[in-house]
């Protein structure tokens, strides 16, 4: 069987890549080795799908990937955020800006994307190999020669697309098969680790609030006494620690240095008052409910889920009068506010990850045609790349752009 390009991998990249390079005539196979295309794709943003993010200053899109950011450059300059968003438009999905700036389907259903892109395909006669799995890509000299799948059937393309994402979500299909053949091609792979992923927490009273939703709260992170980061926005307590948006977009950083040390987190309820003024707030409240119990008086300051864990870490007892509290125990009390500590114990499984940090080393692909610099006629695109950004739609927008310049880049001798 003998095509113009072949592409490895139905998910956003390859399904992108695929379509383009047929768009531009040629003829392309898409192999995927589920029963569906876009398994992923269909639990991204909670099964609405958050296209891309509404950013449309290519730099400030770019500093979101951190140093590797830059990689992108090429790919969004010739298919950025606009042309991602008019793209689906004119494959029928309409979108909507909601928070944040996230880009979103006015229909809230990922369904709704992944049919636009099946259909996409199918008027660009893509042929789509499905229940498909590669055993083996024969490599000749510099050159793919052919593919072998499981089951005896041979792929020969004149080009080749790798597009088999991380190994974040195994039963959506990705199980870093994709690392193992760009290793076995002579790619370099830098280390991957999970990303956007759950922090497990070492203080077992964190189970006491599985399932508390914190907003409008800052949450930083130290190692040795010294702040490295710090996020605003909204977290989750789990039964084993913390998930939620600030946590996830702070998971890599998190990960980076427990390899060097312990870390610990800080939780500020109130970020929007000082310590003098939450402290003014606190002497307030207690001199004007004195004769009340220390254990009825934070309601107006904490979710109710929250109050009886303070209150067992501020020592103070619970049913003490106002009027009696001491000085040391408010201070107390007000660091367990503007600061309340957990010690991580460790980044979750890879397999509660959003997506895969780490991956196929850029200096080894060319970023204006996502084509390899040791493979003559190989490609790559999406998440197998070394390339990952914080939540918010950043990650899908990647997937678009390196895909449709890996799919264009690979049709271009076709043309």
């Amino acid at each position: 069987m003998k095509y113009n390009v072949a592409v490895i991998g139905g998910g956003p990249a390859g399904l992108i890549a695929a379509g383009r390079a047929a768009e531009l005539g040629a003829s392309v196979v898409l192999i995927e080795k589920n029963d569906k295309l876009g398994k992923k794709l269909l639990i991204t943003g909670k099964g609405r799908c958050n296209l891309t993010n509404f950013e449309l200053d290519d730099r400030k899109l770019i500093e979101q990937f951190g140093k590797n950011g830059r990689f992108l450059f090429s790919a969004l300059n010739k298919f950025g955020v606009e042309e991602t968003i008019k793209f689906f438009n004119d494959l029928g999905v309409e979108t909507k800006v909601e928070r944040g700036n996230r880009v979103f389907p006015v229909s809230d259903r990922a369904g709704d994307v992944l049919t636009a892109l099946i259909n996409y395909l199918f008027k660009y006669k893509v042929t789509i190999l499905k229940n498909s799995t590669v055993k083996k890509i024969v490599k000749k000299g510099k050159k793919i020669e052919k593919i072998i799948l499981f089951g005896g059937k041979e792929i020969v393309a004149d080009k080749f697309i790798i597009a088999t994402g991380g190994l974040s979500y195994p039963l959506t299909g990705s199980t870093g098969d994709g690392y193992n053949w760009a290793k076995d091609l002579g790619h370099t792979l830098i280390k991957t680790r999970p990303a956007l992923v759950p922090i497990l927490i070492k203080e077992d009273w964190v189970a006491q609030l599985e399932g508390l939703s914190l907003k409008n709260v800052s949450i930083s992170v130290w190692q040795k006494n010294k702040k490295v980061i710090e996020e605003f926005g909204e977290a989750l307590f789990t039964n084993v620690g913390l998930s939620g948006p600030i946590i996830l977009d702070l998971s890599k950083k998190v990960g980076e240095l427990l390899d060097t040390g312990a870390v610990e987190l800080k939780i500020d309820f109130k970020p929007a008052l000082s310590y003098p003024v939450l402290d003014d707030r606190l002497l307030r409240d207690f001199s004007a409910g004195k004769n009340r119990m220390f254990k009825n008086s934070l309601g107006d300051l904490l979710p109710s889920k929250l109050i009886p864990v303070i209150i067992k870490l501020s020592g103070i007892k619970p049913d003490k009068p106002l009027n009696s509290i001491t000085k040391v125990e408010r201070t107390k009390l007000l660091h367990l506010l503007k600061e309340l500590t957990l010690s991580v114990k460790s980044l979750d499984h890879i397999m509660q990850a959003i997506i895969t940090c780490g991956g196929v080393d850029l200096k080894e692909v060319d970023p204006k045609t996502m084509q390899s610099k040791i493979i003559d006629n190989l490609y790559f695109c999406g998440e197998i790349l070394d390339l990952d950004g914080p939540t918010g739609g950043y990650n899908l927008q990647e997937c678009w752009s390196t895909g449709y310049v890996a799919g264009e880049s690979a049709a271009d001798d076709q043309q």
